[in-house]
């Protein structure tokens, strides 16, 4: 066995357990024994854990990624912005553009690395010359309402980013 293997850094961690665990019953008898066993096996549990490349997942510890701004998309409201979007009153800008916007935001930085607003040509590269000028965050919107074919190809792309 080498010095330095895991197998035998596994037995020299379980000797030491086992000693610790000698020592705790002739302290303080089989209440500090007890005690002792869950610490060390929370203690190995944690390691074996740590050891096994766990800690390397994106577990809620690190802080999000701000590309997305204040709110994050979601589908429960797409039914009635769809709608008010191809509505002539609403129109496009008002809650369809924003909606779509901040799915391309979260899809491009998820997948690309690009951030929608401090890297506008490079999204619009990858999103493409025809659809970008409904997605573009630097200028308005083209007046009115989308048509039913362009929110077609701009839901299809973004499936495909």
């Amino acid at each position: 066995m080498t010095p330095g293997s895991t197998r035998h850094t596994l037995l020299v961690l379980g000797a030491f357990a086992a000693g610790t665990e000698a020592a705790l019953a002739l302290a303080g008898g089989v209440a500090a024994a007890g005690t002792g066993a869950v610490l060390l096996t929370a203690v190995a549990l944690l390691t074996a854990r740590y050891a096994t490349g766990f800690d390397s997942q994106d577990q809620g510890y690190r802080k999000p990624v701000r590309l997305l701004g204040s709110r994050t998309p979601r589908l429960g409201d797409w039914g009635r912005a769809v709608a008010q979007g191809m509505s002539a009153e609403n129109g496009y800008t008002a809650t369809l553009r924003p909606g779509i916007q901040r799915l391309y935001a979260a899809r491009l930085a998820e997948r690309h690395g690009i951030s929608l607003l401090a890297q506008p040509e490079r999204a619009a590269v990858v999103v493409g010359p025809e659809l970008w000028p409904w997605i573009d965050p630097r200028h308005p919107a083209p007046q009115g309402t989308i048509p039913p074919q362009v929110l077609r190809a701009v839901v299809d792309r973004l499936d495909e980013l």
